[in-house]
């Protein structure tokens, strides 16, 4: 096959193995009811921050861009996951395969880097209170979000970028949904992938071992701060907070470091590469409005308030 610059190439997803009526429509089910979910809950999050006046404080304004980056995540791959199932076709273009792979890595990048943003506030919030407002001021808020998608923008538009000089010799994607491991696997024998290969490495220290640190950083801030403290409302705070943020990231970093690490290694199972793969685009995206709207009692409230007005 010619050098990816023709961009009429149609590669193959890996099959989902549905060889039946009895599992193409529980699945086709499963996956209409996913991504219906998501997208209420995330945008019941969104809206409910958005209307109410309250709410309009650093947390939940950083908390804002996690139903965005979620949506995006759960839009770049089920829709075409539903035609999958429907057609039983897994086709799709190059240019399309490119696009999709460029906003679920945005998707999860998105939300490691917001995670780490709230992981700093909460530190500032509950370690230094009294300097709490002069910190976190909305000139930082603002400065925070920008950093945020730009950096975004920025790390997985060059990566993708490193795509357009390789040549394709193969069609067939490794995956359920495409992405940069599977997308390099095309690329012909001849072609130099040392480059991305090196930037890949780069990016999963960067992203899955910074955010890392500064989550471990401030959580032990926090507990040290809950160990010397002798306030039960200081401590019931901080768990709380820290409880809700743990299990979010904890879910999507557990699940992006094994699928992006099956793909270098040789002997790695395929089926928990696919299952982690997979896990990572459906688990956050579904649980994060749950975790974050559901256990804030400011955010049922606002979403409530806003159901009244609706109602009036």
């Amino acid at each position: 096959m010619s050098e990816n610059t023709s961009l009429d190439n149609f590669l193959t997803l890996e099959e989902l193995g549905l060889h039946s009526s009895s599992t193409q429509y529980p699945a086709f089910i499963f996956a209409i009811l996913m991504y219906t979910l998501i997208l209420i809950f995330n945008s019941m999050v969104l809206l409910s921050i958005v209307t109410s006046k309250t709410l309009h404080k650093p947390m939940f304004l950083l908390l804002c861009n996690l139903p965005i980056s979620d949506m995006v995540g759960a839009s770049a791959f089920f829709p075409h996951l539903v035609f999958g199932i429907i057609t039983k076709n897994r086709i799709i273009s190059y240019n399309s395969c490119m696009f999709q792979g460029f906003l679920i890595h945005f998707y999860g990048t998105a939300n490691l880097l917001t995670l780490s943003a709230m992981a700093y506030d909460r530190y500032v919030a509950i370690c230094s209170p009294l300097r709490y407002n002069s910190i976190m001021t909305m000139q930082t808020l603002v400065k925070l979000i920008i950093m945020i998608w730009f950096t975004n923008v920025g790390i997985i538009g060059t990566l993708f970028a490193l795509h357009v000089r390789l040549k394709i010799c193969r069609t067939k994607i490794v995956d359920l949904y495409c992405n940069n491991p599977s997308l390099l696997k095309l690329a012909c024998f001849s072609s130099n992938t040392m480059l991305i290969n090196y930037y890949g490495v780069f990016n999963i220290v960067l992203l899955q071992g910074g955010t890392l640190l500064v989550i471990m950083y401030t959580y032990m801030q926090i507990l040290r701060l809950c160990i010397m403290s002798k306030q039960t409302e200081v401590r019931s705070k901080a768990a709380q907070t820290c409880s809700s943020h743990l299990v979010s990231f904890l879910v999507l970093q557990i699940n992006t470091v094994i699928a992006l690490s099956a793909h270098r290694l040789t002997n790695a199972s395929s089926f928990l590469r696919r299952s982690m793969g997979v896990s990572v685009v459906i688990f956050p995206p579904f649980l994060d409005p749950i975790i974050y709207g559901l256990s804030s009692r400011e955010i049922k409230t606002a979403f409530f308030g806003l159901l009244k007005r609706n109602r009036k």
